[in-house]
């Protein structure tokens, strides 16, 4: 497509498997602590811990864990043991170690869109972590450029395309989160590729922009070349 210079990529949950890990961690926790406390919904009082922490913590797994710690001492007080606090931590340090898990039509995709696109990684998170994963995955050679940012908006697009590319008008985004991944990269004048996953944070639910004309869905990446080859010069 002449007009289309740069593809930005999503990593959690576009490239590798991601928020599996949360969950299951979280069924752990809620587990753990129902020996403890009673008369809770435990894992919705961990979302409110997050949400209230996202400004404080950012997101990631380090976050993730201190609203972990934060919603035990909040429900259980004086009555959760030591030994429960530092098997929250083990469950946070495991999630930090975990091999990554790369999702299908990933290398592929990439290794041939390599040599025609400028190719960004842009994801969100604790820099050590993903940072961790890219160099697991094996993918980072074939990016021109790697952004790790605190959030995603339409002003994070437009600087980065602008910085690693023609500008976001002749930029796509490709991800599985409409609120971080599709949404702002449309409102910044790119194109947004939203390609779900099978689990997605609740937090990063939002309304489809169906009705953006830079706005597509696919089932998979292994789609995208396919899609690009249908894009209006």
């Amino acid at each position: 497509m002449a007009n289309l210079t740069t593809i930005g990529f999503d990593a959690d949950d576009t490239l590798w498997q991601n928020e599996q890990f949360f969950r299951q961690t979280e069924k752990r926790f809620a587990a753990l602590l129902a020996a403890h406390v009673e008369g809770h919904d435990i894992e919705a009082r961990l979302l409110e811990a997050e949400k209230r922490n996202l400004a404080v913590y950012g997101f990631g797994i380090k976050g993730f864990t201190l609203s972990m710690i934060e919603t035990a001492l909040e429900l259980g007080g004086g009555r959760i043991p030591p030994e429960v606090i530092r098997e929250i931590l083990d469950a946070g340090r495991e999630m930090l170690s975990h091999p990554v898990e790369t999702l299908p039509h990933v290398r592929e995709t990439l290794e041939r869109l390599a040599g025609d696109y400028r190719l960004v990684l842009i994801t969100k998170g604790d820099l050590f972590d993903q940072e961790r994963k890219l160099a697991q995955s094996g993918l980072g050679e074939l990016f021109d450029a790697v952004e790790i940012v605190s959030d995603k908006t339409a002003d994070t697009y437009q600087r980065i395309f602008s910085r690693h590319g023609d500008g976001p008008e002749h930029s796509m985004m490709v991800g599985n989160s409409l609120k971080s991944d599709v949404v702002p990269a449309i409102q910044a004048g790119s194109w947004g590729v939203y390609i779900p996953h099978e689990l997605t944070w609740v937090l990063e639910h939002v309304e489809e922009p169906a009705g953006a004309p830079r706005f597509r869905r696919l089932d998979h990446l292994g789609e995208l070349e396919r899609l690009l080859r249908e894009l209006p010069r």
